[in-house]
C-alpha cells in the first residue's frame, strides 16, 4: 500500500492543456498501470483494510475507517461498472 505522501498529488495546480497537445502526467507515462489494474489495487488495499479493522487495529477509529471502507467500496465498484 502506498504511503500518502508517495500517492498524494495536488491536481488542483494542473494546467489545463489542448487535448491535441502531449501531456506530460503520471496517468499518460509509459508503463503507466491500467485503469483496471488501478482498480484491483485498490480493491486490494480495501481488503487490507477491512482485515486490519477485523483484527482490532486502530480501534479507537474504526467506526470512522468501517464507514470509509465502505465508501471505497462502493466507488470501486461503481468505477468498475463504468469500464
Amino acid at each position: 500500500m502506498a504511503s500518502p505522501q508517495d500517492s498524494h498529488q495536488d491536481v488542483s495546480t494542473a494546467s489545463r492543456v489542448d487535448s491535441d497537445a502531449a501531456v506530460d502526467t503520471p496517468w499518460s507515462t509509459p508503463g503507466a498501470a491500467s485503469t483496471s489494474e488501478l482498480l484491483c489495487q485498490l480493491g486490494e488495499d480495501r481488503l487490507w483494510l477491512l482485515r486490519q479493522l477485523d483484527s482490532g487495529r486502530w480501534s479507537q477509529w474504526r467506526l470512522d475507517l468501517a464507514a470509509l471502507e465502505r465508501e471505497l467500496g462502493q466507488l470501486i465498484d461503481q468505477a468498475g461498472e463504468r469500464l
